[in-house]
């Protein structure tokens, strides 16, 4: 009874601490409640350890139990730490495949637990969290590798679907043998190895434009595989916790895919990022590129009456969230009337730059989101660009050869002037040229991001 209310308890703190996750004001306390909430339910499983399978838990196995326990909230401490802010996503990969792995392995434990009398529903259980884990951790593993720039472009062969479609026909096969009663560990084995090889080769075509997506998909992967272990063993706590990673990873899959306006579909099978050097021109705008050097744009920021900050994954990069919030201040000072423009891909991840900004203490309620700016653009005197691309290219709204057409971007090009902060004329994540850059009202403010913006609060604050 006890440890029903216990896992009751860590349930009810799972669904608070992913509703205070929903707003940058509350996720520092969304993470600790749901924190506390997995610790409570795993301290009421450990007394259910004993006597489990008809045995005792000796002495040697409660020492192992509590160093894996140390051991992982050791890592995942300094993990978190000591993680950039930029490889955040790689973090995010990397334990998405941890827990992936994690649900597999108990799937092959208790499938070797397996009897002619168990139940038809604990051993689908049990190949459904092994299948779906093992993909979702070699799938990962691929992620982060792509995220950190190795064979970030689609790895494409000839019949690759057909081969993936093979991979999981076997699979499928095996998995229908060991349901109707060919409980073989060999088979067992020789069902996740095909599973691990179908996660890397899923995950291989996909380019690293599209890997946040992947992530995220992923992320669902493993809750589906944690809920379907919680069936097997009957863990209250885990189906719970299970579902809502999987349920939240889904929708968060979704909303993506809608901000950049492609199917999920076209995310894993059509091997976007694979761009030529045809296509990538087609999508400029004709025109001539307009520096601006930093007195000028600092005179431009300081007589407008509205200024739009746009920040993009060049500003995570360059760690200058501090430099634009004290050039904010500045501006304020002024009486500048300063806001953020937050697109819901900027980034690399779904709410990236509301971390990112919070991080400098820059007030929540100047985040303004895509849809609330973009019929307001129009009205304002300078926008300011700061390491985004693909996010303010008009070519997704005026080009429909581009890659990226139909896809919802922050107006930009609508202000009175855009000055864009990056180090050079480097494409975005999609490959392509950005036809904003190239407009008359738009110039570009060349350097790393944290330095210009340091120039830009000195001059302002002189002006």
């Amino acid at each position: 009874m006890i440890i029903s209310f216990a896992f009751l308890i860590a349930s009810v703190l799972f669904i608070v601490g992913i509703k205070l996750l929903a707003s940058p004001k509350t996720a520092r306390q969304g993470n600790l409640v749901a924190g506390l909430g997995m610790l409570i339910a795993l301290f009421a499983f450990l007394p259910l350890m004993h006597g489990s399978h008809g045995g005792g838990v000796s002495l040697w196995k409660w020492i192992l139990i509590l160093a894996g326990i140390v051991l992982g909230l050791v890592v995942g401490a300094a993990g978190a730490y000591k993680v950039k802010m930029t490889s955040m996503p790689q973090m995010v990969a990397l334990f998405n495949g941890a827990g992936g792995g994690a649900a597999a392995l108990v799937a092959v434990v208790e499938f070797a637990q397996v009897t002619p009398s168990s139940s038809l529903m604990f051993v689908v259980s049990m190949l459904c969290a092994a299948m779906i884990g093992a993909v979702s951790l070699t799938g990962s593993i691929i992620a982060y590798f792509k995220l950190e720039g190795h064979f970030d472009k689609p790895v494409t062969y000839p019949a690759q679907q057909v081969l993936n479609g093979l991979l999981f026909v076997m699979s499928a096969l095996l998995a229908l043998a060991m349901a109707a009663g060919s409980h073989s560990m060999v088979l067992m084995v020789l069902f996740l190895v095909l599973a691990l090889v179908l996660g890397v080769l899923m995950v291989l075509p996909i380019g690293g434009a599209d890997m946040p997506v992947v992530i995220s998909l992923l992320n669902s992967f493993t809750g589906l595989a944690v809920a379907a272990d919680g069936f097997a063993i009957g863990n209250i706590a885990m189906i719970i916790a299970g579902t809502l990673v999987g349920s939240s990873g889904t929708l968060l899959t979704l909303a993506m895919c809608k901000a950049m306006n492609r199917p999920v579909t076209n995310v894993l099978f059509s091997a976007f990022g694979k761009v030529n050097g045809a296509s990538a021109d087609a999508a400029a705008a004709t025109g001539s590129v307009r520096p601006v050097q930093a007195d000028e744009a600092a005179m431009l920021l300081g007589m407008a009456a509205r200024v739009v900050i746009v920040p993009g994954y060049g500003l995570a990069v360059a760690q200058a969230q501090h430099q634009v919030r004290q050039l904010a201040d500045e501006l304020a000072k002024k009486g500048v009337e300063v806001s953020y423009a937050i697109h819901p891909v900027a980034g690399r991840m779904p709410g990236h730059m509301n971390v990112l900004l919070a991080e400098a203490d820059v007030p929540y309620d100047q985040l303004v989101e895509m849809e609330a700016i973009n019929p307001e653009m129009d009205r304002v005197d300078v926008c300011l660009v700061i390491g985004a691309n693909d996010v303010v290219n008009p070519a997704a709204r005026e080009d429909k050869s581009s890659p990226i057409y139909g896809m919802p971007i922050i107006e930009a090009e609508k202000a009175g002037t855009v000055i864009v902060m990056k180090r050079s004329m480097g494409k975005g994540f999609a490959g392509i040229e950005n036809a904003l850059f190239l407009r008359d009202n738009c110039r570009m403010l060349f350097g790393d991001a944290k330095a210009s913006l340091q120039e830009l609060v000195t001059l302002v604050k002189a002006g």
